[in-house]
């Protein structure tokens, strides 16, 4: 009879004897080796949107219009815009000081680094097809910028911007996280070319700040002059998300909850909305029965630009300052009587059919929405705000104030039962010492 020992040494013995170590090595080597540099690369930033998110809308992350660069490229209803993109090629190459050779060589040399921004490898696309896209795409971009801010620079039959409601659409297909350009191959191509605008800093930046001011004009800060060189940039969708990114250090605490009463409720117990000063919409605050919330427009559009900056930011960021916005003010959202105390205030403007429209869009946002209670940017507000919604005072003085001293007319009412009351304790009082 063998031992257990005995059987176990044979059976590890066996096994290793059938197992060619070799084949195995070389087919895990082969395996990893098509994965490129690509999907590890430091450049990665543009990527493919999460299907759990793009199912929940897919129009808002799919180009309607244009496409740019390789996400998008095999799209058909979109290629109708190709013969387009080649005459912007052709208006920069003529308003440029350099050679369309100069600008092939200036894009091949950085091929490596440009596929590597993005999170595919594309490998069936080849060295020459993928410069050219580069080329006609970066060419394309920047004549779109240059045109809607100078119109020197816009022909007679430019069929974008002979209709206004088409450099729009263009301007929001420029925004998508899918349908990117890396920043620093724009600047290098502005560079190269020399082209003259009338600006006193010709920077990237500023031109690309301005025109993102004409599409997402309520979202746009100043935050361009506090960026000091365009390599911080990674894309118009980073420039977006780094417009509201906050510049207010916060008081962090971890909450068991993440969760707090909603507007009109808060409003019942006393607590004061007001329209914050401040563009950042991260910078809300509560001081002394105050919430105050930076003004929000809210249109047809919005909806895109937060679902891209959402995606963008579960794809590449450490953070998530506008998937927090989202969450708190989802929290204060919950019905049209929500939305109403914030419109009447100040803080939202909204521009959709109602505003149980608004209540809608930042629920339909929240699904699939990253957050932590570790890292809630708004916790010290709802630590707050809940402390606050705990005292009795508030709620009392808020419902005196709001159901009986909304008007004159009940404000009257109000003195002539007191006054009314008073009269009846002095004619008891009298009644009883008289009895005395």
């Amino acid at each position: 009879m063998k031992t257990g020992e005995e059987s176990s040494e044979k059976n590890n013995k066996g096994d290793h004897l059938s197992l060619n170590i070799g084949t195995v090595a070389a087919d895990v080597r082969k395996a990893l080796e098509t994965l490129g540099p690509n999907p590890l690369s430091d450049e990665c930033c543009i990527y493919k949107v999460p299907k759990r998110l793009r199912v929940l809308n897919d129009k808002a992350y799919t180009p309607q219009v244009v496409c740019i660069g390789p996400f998008h490229r095999d799209n058909k209803e979109l290629q109708e815009m190709d013969e387009h993109k080649r005459m912007y090629l052709q208006d920069f190459l003529k308003w440029s000081n350099a050679s369309l050779e100069d600008f092939i060589e200036l894009i091949g040399g950085r091929e490596a680094t440009l596929r590597n921004c993005y999170a595919e490898t594309f490998e069936d696309i080849i060295s020459e097809e993928f410069v050219k896209m580069i080329l006609v795409d970066a060419a394309f971009v920047i004549m779109v910028i240059l045109k809607q801010l100078f119109h020197a620079y816009r022909g007679r039959n430019d069929r974008i911007f002979s209709c206004p409601w088409k450099i729009r659409e263009v301007g929001i297909d420029l925004c998508l996280l899918e349908n990117q350009i890396p920043f620093f191959i724009l600047q290098d191509m502005l560079k190269l070319s020399k082209i003259f605008f009338p600006y006193k800093e010709s920077k990237l930046i500023i031109l690309v700040h301005e025109f993102l001011k004409t599409v997402w004009d309520s979202w746009v800060t100043d935050v361009c002059m506090e960026i000091n060189s365009s390599s911080e940039i990674e894309h118009f969708v980073d420039f977006l998300r780094i417009y509201q990114q906050p510049t207010r250090p916060r008081r962090l605490k971890i909450l068991k909850r993440l969760s707090t009463k909603t507007a009109k409720t808060l409003h019942q117990a006393g607590v004061k909305f007001q329209s914050g000063l401040d563009q950042k919409l991260l910078h809300i605050e509560f001081d002394k029965a105050f919430l105050k919330i930076p003004p929000f427009r809210i249109s047809d559009d919005t909806e895109i630009l937060l679902r891209n900056l959402q995606a963008f930011e579960q794809c590449h960021c450490g953070d998530n300052y506008v998937g927090n916005y989202i969450y708190m003010m989802d929290l204060l959202v919950d019905s049209p009587e929500d939305v109403e105390i914030l419109v009447r205030y100040g803080i939202i403007e909204n521009l959709l059919s109602n505003n149980e429209a608004v209540s809608t869009l930042f629920y339909n946002l929240s699904r699939e929405n990253m957050i932590s209670s570790k890292n809630f940017y708004f916790s010290d507000v709802l630590d707050d705000l809940n402390k606050y919604y705990g005292r009795d005072w508030p709620k009392w003085r808020a419902n005196l104030r709001q159901n009986y001293f909304q008007n004159p007319w009940s404000i009257f009412s109000v003195i002539a039962a007191a006054f009314l009351l008073l009269l009846t304790i002095i004619q008891a009082v009298c009644s009883i010492i008289q009895l005395v």
